[in-house]
């Protein structure tokens, strides 16, 4: 069998970007936290089923819950960069991008004790607007990136970028992208395979998925979930409509398919895939996004 990437992208409820306008960076410490108990959950999952995962996780907290990142490290996953303080890279200046990856990268080296190599973007924040940001991921010391979904989507999406890994040419050197899994349907491609999209969607349309993508396809598929999605019990945040479907929608099924999905398929860090698609020379080059 194919081995497929689990992610998580590690951060709290209160601070993904649909309640970014309600709770800013400077209320989060004044917010209840309840990203030990729910990352807790996921490691003694992940360890039932024997499965690696790649943590993308917040610089931020790396500094706040250092204890998380060495326990993280110790169990044998990946820990990778989610950016600083959870913003949007396409609403930054480039030197802005530069000093929030730095450190980011920086604190959770410095929390886990091991070398961080892979970046995601909040938000899958980078598109054709900001791929100068390829180049500084680069210059940073990551050799692979996973923040491009290849989609049409009001607030993210670069619907013109490949559907299966590929390397990155900037003037600082390469770097390997590994998108977010789409399905193709006539002329549009599907989102699938993590967040709203796994809690939303049936079970069997995701599983049938990355059984399409493995078997059909001959391509890894990348899981990615949040631990505040297996919380149902989460305080419940203000915000529009829109935002509090997206974020509360399907919680109370998340854990069971979750479990669906470690019995269903085999998984490793995402890190490991990249490694493997390099040395098979699996991995064509895109021009130039410097």
């Amino acid at each position: 069998m194919i081995r497929n990437a689990l992610t998580i992208d590690l951060e709290d409820y209160y601070q993904v970007s649909a309640f970014a306008d309600r709770v800013s960076v400077n209320q989060w410490s004044s917010q209840t936290s309840r990203i030990e108990a729910n990352t807790d959950r996921l490691l003694s999952l992940l360890d039932a089923y024997g499965w690696k995962a790649t943590f993308f996780t917040l610089g931020w907290v790396a500094q706040q819950h250092p204890h998380i990142m060495k326990k993280i490290a110790a169990l044998g996953h990946e820990v990778a960069c989610h950016s600083l303080h959870h913003l949007r890279v396409y609403n930054m200046k480039r030197e802005e991008f530069r000093e929030d990856t730095r450190e980011a990268k920086e604190l959770l080296e410095s929390a886990s004790g091991v070398p961080v190599r892979g970046y995601r973007a909040p938000s899958f924040s980078i598109n054709e607007s900001c791929a100068w940001a390829f180049e500084t991921l680069v210059e940073c010391g990551f050799s692979y990136d996973s923040s491009i979904f290849p989609v049409r989507h009001p607030d993210y999406g670069s619907p013109t970028a490949p559907r299966f890994p590929y390397l990155v040419e900037s003037k600082a050197g390469p770097l390997v992208e590994f998108p977010m899994p789409t399905l193709c349907f006539r002329n549009g491609r599907s989102p699938f395979g993590g967040g709203a999209y796994l809690r939303l969607l049936p079970y069997w349309f995701t599983r049938w998925g990355i059984r399409f993508l493995n078997e059909t396809e001959g391509r890894s598929a990348c899981v990615y979930i949040h631990p505040w999605e297996l919380d149902p019990e989460q305080p419940r945040m203000a915000g529009d409509l829109t935002a509090r479907l997206r974020h509360y929608l399907g919680l109370r099924g998340m854990e069971k398919k979750l479990v669906r999905l470690m019995k269903d398929f085999q998984f490793a860090p995402l890190g490991d895939l990249v490694e493997e698609l390099k040395l098979a020379d699996a991995v064509p080059a895109l021009a130039s996004a410097s």
